[in-house]
């Protein structure tokens, strides 16, 4: 009997695994990852300008959460929209439920700042201090910066009777100043902080020490050569984060690139979902700011000290201290491309080429684009574009591919969040160049990572294919792990060529071989092969899952996999942010382990391992179980179909994650995680940069 043949035509799911107690709500399990990478903020293992880093990641992480979340919680509520989540929570039970988490996570970060980093970073020399504490020598060593780098830029706005209340950009930092004219009479103005100056000002530093003090209260400390005239009563710095959804109808795609391009724009022009303001505001500026910004509560309003905005300790991380940061790494290449003249085509054809970035070279991939390119055989490059970043060689090998005379065609996805700007200068400037760009999808946002590459070889056409978890984006390749493969195989390269025609073309096609393509096939193929493993528990047969992924969400996969343990299924869930499962559960999830591991690099990679009775079969790509990435994006999983790959996946990559005790944290039933621990410390980031694992 083939193992498919094991599978149950149909099992339905058990009506107490509807019971909302069985799920996590997601916005507090992305809260609880925030507050993982501040467990990394505060870590003493970590060099000091990385925690500092981390620390920044929470501020920036927590920005989008308003941006997002937040924001859409409050558009719900609006709407009257009372749904209940799988946790059976409505919008407005989870919105209060976020805000008391947010308030307390900040109230923590917060703490931490003040009171452990701050003085950490004094303690190697690195000086960050309020503007009054300064030494007449240094108040006027920043003066001078002040009127000469920062003065011509400032554009002071009043607001009364003639001048309106001016508009507050997403993220920008602000001043609230009340004056008081020569008729004794109380005004009121807004002093934007430039965001192209650094935000932290040198005003003194010699060698290993620096002193620094930040732009606002610089700017604070000089706000009587904006207002002459004036008496200055007060000042106080807010911050407001508003609404960043776009709002994209279903246009044709002639309008897509501008209708994208004005809603970028219209971005800062949203709801607002927090108004954070510096914690002694008095009450009559905080009135004011309230009353002309559009529908804000109370709940919206965070008082914190300064400085606002905990993303711009990023600038921190910047400064030449190398023995403050995380030792350079330089990545490998695969071992069967370590011949400096291999020839990337010649290799795919003896076998597929394994990366696992960052540990080996994102430069493999970039030559393979830069070979095509450059290859009188190549006849055709296609390619999907979800975030490449400003910088991109990708790009440029496809511009250069286009002036040899080869088809390029190209699938940018404008709708890759917070990366629309991005995506539209590089969309222009392919459309310019003569390239067949396509705008993804009106209905799904394409987001897998696909390279096709059509080359002659004597009498036929052979497809090579680059398939992979992360973005064809160099900077990101670095600091993100993602799994890919280069292979030659002719089936897997008719379907790249079947699915590239369903996205570029009027194709009707649905089942794309081998690949399985979301929306149409991968929520099915995931429901067959975890009752597979079901049913071979049932047997009396080996059934284990190892899942390795960015998020689980999707309702009906936690089902799923409740029901796998219950039937005894071994189940091991690699998770970095997102977990709505509750593992642990006797008698519901007793055989279900989920580690979330949150170190130097992002965990990025998505790996779907599935036993099988010993006939083991593994997926990668792009989709987390997530209704989003299930039902309403295009992904791609992929076979691994080499055996010397898959049991590298299986017997070092995930046996290595899974046996981190350093950087990996268990999730407990109730939501909350705690470090592993054990007699013998293991990194398992560490241990794949040196090449090493636990058992490879």
């Amino acid at each position: 009997m083939r193992p498919d043949q094991t599978v149950p035509k149909l099992v339905e799911i058990p009506p107490r695994l509807d019971d909302p107690a069985l799920f996590i709500n997601r916005d507090l399990s992305l809260l609880e990852f925030q507050r993982r990478v501040l467990e990394e903020a505060r870590d003493p293992a970590n060099p000091l300008l990385e925690r500092v880093k981390f620390l920044s990641i929470v501020g920036s992480n927590l920005d989008e959460f308003f941006m997002v979340r937040v924001a859409g919680r409050k558009q719900q509520i609006a709407a009257g929209i009372v749904e209940l989540g799988p946790d059976g929570k409505s919008p407005a039970a989870q919105l209060r439920v976020i805000r008391e988490e947010v308030s307390r996570l900040l109230q923590d970060a917060r703490r931490f700042l003040d009171e452990g980093l701050l003085p950490e970073l004094a303690s190697a020399g690195i000086h960050v201090d309020p503007y009054l504490s300064l030494s007449e020598t240094e108040k006027a060593h920043t003066h001078r910066f002040f009127r000469d780098e920062v003065l011509p830029i400032l554009t002071p706005l009043a607001h009364d009777p003639m001048r309106p209340f001016p508009h507050i950009g997403n993220l920008s930092l602000n001043l609230a100043v009340r004056l008081r004219d020569l008729n004794g009479k109380t005004q009121f103005a807004f002093v934007k902080i430039p965001e192209t100056l650094p935000q932290l000002v040198r005003a003194s530093g010699r060698g290993r020490t620096v002193k620094l003090v930040w732009l606002e209260q610089l700017v604070q400390a000089h706000l009587d050569e904006l207002f002459h005239g004036h008496q200055l009563l007060e000042s106080s710095a807010f911050r407001v984060t508003r609404d960043a959804e776009l709002d994209i109808q279903q246009w044709e795609a002639i309008d897509l690139l501008d209708r994208v391009e004005e809603s970028v724009r219209r971005r800062h022009f949203g709801t607002v979902a927090r108004l954070a303001v510096e914690h002694n505001m008095p009450e009559e500026s905080l009135a004011i700011l309230t009353s002309n910004l559009k529908n804000v509560e109370p709940a919206d309003v965070y008082r914190l000290p300064s400085p606002l905005g905990l993303r711009r300790l990023f600038e921190l991380w910047k400064l030449d201290r190398e023995e403050l940061h995380d030792p350079p790494f330089y990545p490998r290449s695969p071992k069967s491309l370590r011949t400096p003249a291999t020839d990337l085509f010649q290799a795919a054809k003896r076998g597929d080429i394994l990366l696992h970035h960052p540990f080996e070279s994102f430069e493999t991939v970039v030559s393979f684009i830069e070979q095509a390119a450059e290859d009188e055989a190549v006849q055709a490059i296609k390619m999907t574009l979800y975030r490449v970043g400003p910088q991109s060689p990708i790009v440029n090998a496809l511009l250069h591919a286009k002036r040899r005379g080869k088809q390029v065609a190209v699938v940018v996805e404008l709708m890759a969040r917070f990366d629309e700007e991005s995506n539209i200068g590089w969309a222009r400037a392919l459309e310019s160049a003569g390239i067949h760009v396509i705008y993804g999808l009106t209905d799904y946002k394409v987001h897998a990572k696909i390279a096709l590459v059509v080359r002659k070889e004597g009498r036929k056409l052979v497809r090579y294919v680059h398939l992979s978890s992360g973005n064809y984006n160099i900077v990101t390749s670095r600091i993100y792990t993602d799994i890919g493969v280069i292979t030659a195989r002719a089936h897997l390269g008719a379907a790249a060529g079947d699915l590239f025609n369903f996205l570029t073309g009027h194709s009707a096609k649905t089942d794309f071989r081998k690949l399985l393509v979301a929306p149409v096939k991968i929520r099915e193929r995931m429901r067959r092969l975890i009752r597979r493993e079901i049913a071979h528990a049932a047997m009396g047969s080996p059934a284990r899952l190892i899942f390795k992924m960015n998020a689980l969400v999707d309702k009906e996969m936690i089902q799923l996999l409740y029901m796998a343990s219950q039937a005894g299924v071994e189940v091991d869930l690699l998770v970095r942010a997102m977990c709505c499962l509750r593992p642990g559960i006797p008698g519901i999830s007793d055989n279900i382990r989920v580690t979330s591991i949150v170190g130097r690099f992002l965990e990025h990679s998505r790996v779907y391992y599935f036993l099988n009775a010993g006939e083991d079969e593994l997926y990668l790509g792009s989709a987390d179980l997530m209704p989003r990435n299930l039902d309403r994006r295009v992904e791609v999983l992929f076979p691994v179909e080499d055996h010397k790959i898959a049991t590298r996946l299986r017997d070092e990559i995930l046996a290595t994650y899974l046996d981190d005790n350093v950087k990996a944290r268990r999730l407990a039933a109730d939501g909350t995680y705690s470090r592993l621990t054990g007699n013998m410390p293991f990194n398992s980031q560490d241990a794949l940069l040196a090449g090493e694992s636990r058992r490879g």
